[in-house]
């Protein structure tokens, strides 16, 4: 499979228009996070280094191919002194897949503070899973680039009233270069892994259809996504058919570096047509984040 320098690899085929090439998978549907995270690099290609990626906002529209390139056309929606926004729409087969703003700031000098990390075991004292915790599921040949330890302990599903939780270390299992927009790309990429899979703790094991709907990140400090990140996700909600999830990401000095919202698609399993439209994807083996909504 390939590695996240290849898939960030885009092409400029006209002004503000970049495209990425077929990226081999053993899913259907293009993994949303692979997506999400081309579309912020096409963003960053139109801006001087000195702005990076502080939020954004994006919605799934229709599934990508991954043997399909995808286009992602880029707008300039705002090039200001301390900010600059940019909408991506990316683009399939002449079909909008994906649609995301994304917000770049310079910095500023302001009040500092946040949260306690939660306290759980150092990644070294975690043994390597290849599961996918939640989900139950082999992880995906996808992810092979990635280094995943499932803190113990960190599932609450089965207390009432609390929200499902589970917490992962996870990192780039490869140097990165020392580049802001690849680090900031790669936690979008990684932001969408497992995340959808914290709504199905509370339950019993039920075959449903399950991809990402809409996807927001906020970067809150600078971070490296070669390194381990703690990722606590959370789902507080799911009711007809769709679920509510949360996520921080906290490095392992406790600084919390971006915070995740995602609302996903998580209904019973149902026939899917023959022929014709496509469906959403079954949760067993885990779908790519990109549904079919037809």
């Amino acid at each position: 499979m390939a590695g996240l320098p290849e898939i960030l690899a885009l092409d400029e085929i006209g002004p503000d228009l970049f495209r990425s090439g077929p990226i081999p998978s053993e899913w259907a549907r293009t993994f949303g996070g692979q997506i999400a995270a081309q579309s912020l690099m096409s963003a960053a290609r139109t801006l001087d280094r000195s702005y990076a990626a502080h939020s954004l906002h994006g919605y799934f529209l229709r599934p990508g191919r991954p043997h399909e390139p995808t286009d992602h056309l880029v707008e300039r929606l705002r090039d200001g002194g301390s900010f600059c926004t940019r909408r991506v729409t990316a683009v399939r087969a002449g079909e909008t897949i994906f649609t995301v703003t994304a917000s770049f700031h310079r910095g500023d000098e302001g009040f500092s503070h946040q949260v306690d990390m939660p306290v759980v075991p150092a990644p070294d004292d975690i043994p390597e899973s290849d599961r996918i915790n939640g989900w139950g599921m082999p992880r995906p040949a996808e992810w092979r680039h990635w280094e995943m330890r499932w803190a113990p302990g960190g599932e609450t599903g089965h207390v009432p009233g609390s929200p499902a939780r589970q917490r992962v270390w996870i990192r780039y299992g490869h140097p990165l270069p020392d580049d802001g927009a690849v680090h900031a790309c790669a936690l979008t990429y990684l932001s969408d892994m497992a995340l959808l899979g914290s709504a199905r703790l509370p339950h019993p094991p039920t075959a449903v259809q399950g991809a990402s709907l809409d996807h927001s990140l906020w970067f809150l400090r600078p971070f490296r996504a070669d390194e381990w990140l703690l990722y606590d996700q959370v789902s507080p909600s799911a009711e007809h058919g769709r679920a509510l999830t949360r996520g921080r990401l906290f490095d392992t000095g406790g600084r919390l570096v971006a915070a995740v919202a995602q609302e996903g698609l998580m209904r019973f399993d149902r026939p899917r047509p023959m022929e014709g439209g496509d469906g959403e994807a079954s949760l067993s083996p885990p779908a790519p984040a990109v549904p079919d909504l037809r």
